[in-house]
């Protein structure tokens, strides 16, 4: 049972994995014959196979990989029924700084405490996909220090734990054809770390809303608000809504580019999505979140998280309504 009492599916995908040393976040997009979308039905039904064929070589590695399914694909499916909140990312035009909505049909977040697991996995996964889809997104995070962004933060602080976990991520009786399911969004940021690093401690601090070496929250100095206020969403009596952050850093020191790649879970999309508008938009309106003056979101994408019951039957209901 979760925190509210109710019950948590057994064959819930792991969006509730312990956080990995390793990942990698690869979006694609389904061709579009039907024998391209049935061969990528049918590798996402067997994905849990593939999991223990690659992960019993060291169960410590803690392989997992979920399967996200997003609006254009569910459109495919021939299903009646949709899950109640799935629709494309909606892009935002701030004032300032602009959420952009890019394509995406099936997300896979592949975690491990091994970036060789992750390799091995995501080899033997496209391999199996072949020319059914085209990837038009592919990082490779790594945990920095003790959980830390590149702009020197910890990140996830504020993360739900225990049973308050799938209260937060797992949809329940409100979408009962669904339950068990999660919704998640993802974004890629691009920091320029010349000019974050040019800052002062305290100028970081204030638009973090946090202490940089022990990660206590700090009071905002309104009207402007920092951005661990503007990513926090609460009702009428000050309960937040939590959601499960499994963000990662990536970059290169050769090439340049670092960056933060966004995932978020949640059982209620509207919240990421308010949250979103509040940093874009600005809360009171004008004043955005100030990270969005070193870090630009390159791409923006939102999925369906189906139980696992239903992944493996997707490319049965599929095969049969041919």
């Amino acid at each position: 049972m979760d925190a509210a009492g109710r019950r948590v599916p057994f064959d819930a995908q792991q969006v509730d994995a312990p956080l990995s040393r390793s990942a990698v976040f690869l979006v694609v997009t389904i061709g579009p014959s039907p024998e391209q979308l049935r061969t990528a039905l049918e590798v996402v039904a067997g994905i849990d196979d593939l999991v223990k064929s690659v992960g019993f070589r060291d169960l410590g590695a803690n392989l997992s990989c979920i399967v996200g399914i997003g609006s254009a694909a569910w459109d495919r499916l021939g299903r009646s029924e949709r899950p109640a909140e799935l629709h494309p990312f909606a892009r935002i035009d701030g004032p300032s700084h602009a959420a952009r909505s890019t394509p995406g049909d099936l997300l896979f977040h592949i975690r491990a405490e091994r970036p060789d697991f992750c390799f091995e996995f995501e080899r033997l996964l496209l391999e199996q996909l072949g020319d059914s889809v085209r990837v038009v997104d592919e990082v490779n995070g790594f945990r920095y220090f003790d959980a830390r962004d590149l702009l020197g933060f910890v990140d996830g602080t504020a993360n739900p734990t225990g049973r308050g976990m799938a209260d937060a991520t797992l949809i329940g009786d409100e979408d009962a054809a669904f339950a068990g399911g999660s919704y998640v969004v993802v974004q890629k940021y691009v920091h320029d770390l010349a000019t974050w690093n040019a800052m002062t401690t305290e100028e970081q601090e204030a638009v973090m809303g946090r202490r940089k070496a022990d990660d206590v929250e700090l009071d905002d100095t309104e009207p402007q608000r920092a951005h661990k206020t503007l990513a926090t969403i609460t009702d009428d009596d000050g309960n937040e809504f939590a959601i499960l952050r499994d963000n990662m850093p990536f970059g290169s020191p050769a090439s340049g580019v670092y960056g933060t790649y966004f995932i978020g879970y949640t059982r209620r999309l509207w919240v990421i999505e308010r949250m979103l508008q509040r940093m874009f938009l600005g809360d009171p309106p004008g004043l955005h979140d100030k990270i969005l003056d070193v870090s630009t979101a390159t791409t923006g994408t939102t999925f369906f998280v189906p139980s696992l019951q239903m992944l493996e039957g997707l490319a049965e209901e599929r095969r049969w309504s041919r």
